[in-house]
C-alpha cells in the first residue's frame, strides 16, 4: 500500500496548466496591489511614496473604468492624432493673432 507524498509536482508535470489557470484567472477577476512608503525624520515626514499596481486584462479594466492608455498620445496613434490636431489648431490661432497685431491678414 502506498501512501500520497504531500510534496509539490516537480516543474514540468502539470505546472503549466496550473500557472495558465492562475494566470487566466488573475487577468480575468483582476488583482490590486497597493503600499505606502514613508520616510520620517523626527516626526517630519520627509517623503511619502504611495504605489499602486492592479493587473488585469484590457477588458476587465475598461469594465472597471481605467482606460488611461487610450488618451496617452505615447500609447494611442488616434490620442496622438487628436494631440496633433489641438497642437496645430493652437499654433494656427496665435499665428492670426500675431498676423492681424502685424496688420496683415491671415491666409
Amino acid at each position: 500500500m502506498t501512501t500520497p507524498s504531500r510534496l509539490p509536482e516537480p516543474y514540468g508535470q502539470g505546472s503549466g496548466a496550473n500557472l495558465a489557470d492562475i494566470l487566466e484567472r488573475v487577468l480575468d477577476k483582476g488583482i490590486v496591489i497597493a503600499g505606502d512608503i514613508r520616510i520620517n525624520l523626527l516626526d517630519i515626514e520627509l517623503l511619502t511614496i504611495k504605489l499602486r499596481l492592479i493587473v488585469a486584462s484590457v477588458d476587465k479594466a475598461k469594465e472597471m473604468g481605467i482606460d488611461w492608455w487610450e488618451d496617452d498620445p505615447a500609447l494611442s496613434s488616434g490620442a496622438r492624432r487628436k494631440e496633433l490636431a489641438r497642437e496645430n489648431a493652437e499654433l494656427r490661432e496665435r499665428l492670426a493673432e500675431l498676423e492681424s497685431a502685424d496688420g496683415r491678414e491671415a491666409p
